[in-house]
């Protein structure tokens, strides 16, 4: 599978704690993403979502985005929600939803166009917000994959979503989801 420039590429969501930064995984799955041809999706926000975004947006001479699924800051505001969107995101998509954390399963929240504009989802530790972003993955039928050292890293974690303590086993996760081809020349590349 070859994949062309520009709005062609796929798109791999990662989702995780918009707090705690998960900085040592995260820093690592968005450089390596950088150099796979892909566009990078997040919530916009801080933690995990900051740091993949950086470490993806430095990569030099990369084919994808930084995309950013942005929340208002009310339902009846047209203002982001305060601290969105993060440094890195290149292409903001502001919304009307405000609803997060433990609502996160509403539709009046931006987890749902997360989850549908995603190829292929990596969960990264976080709480409610994240596990609905699983949930919503499984609801629709979406490739996911949570890199977790242990499964309470993700609350209630359902016991049939996929989990990877190995990075290797992150990388194969996608590959096999987007095409190996795709990833075939970057499979050693993941930067320590």
């Amino acid at each position: 599978m070859t994949f062309k420039s520009g709005s062609q590429l796929p798109i791999v969501g990662v989702m995780g704690s918009g707090n705690v930064a998960h900085e040592q995984r995260a820093q690592r799955l968005g450089r390596w993403l950088a150099t796979c041809q892909v566009h990078l999706l997040t919530g916009g926000g801080g933690g995990v979502m900051a740091s993949v975004s950086r470490a993806f947006a430095e990569v030099a001479e990369r084919a994808g985005s930084v995309i950013g699924i942005i929340p208002a800051a009310t339902p009846e505001s047209e203002r982001p929600k305060a601290g969105y969107p993060n440094l890195w995101v290149e292409i903001p998509i502001y919304t009307h939803l405000a609803l997060s954390g433990d609502q996160g399963l509403s539709p009046l929240s931006r987890n749902p166009i997360n989850v549908l504009s995603s190829q292929v989802i990596v969960a990264l530790p976080g709480g409610q917000g994240t596990r609905a972003e699983v949930l919503l993955a499984q609801k629709y039928r979406r490739p996911l994959v949570a890199w977790l050292r242990r499964r309470s890293e993700i609350p209630d974690l359902p016991p049939s979503v996929a989990v990877e303590s190995r990075f290797e086993g992150i990388q194969k996760f996608v590959g096999d989801h987007l095409g190996q081809s795709l990833f075939e020349a970057h499979k050693h590349t993941f930067f320590a």
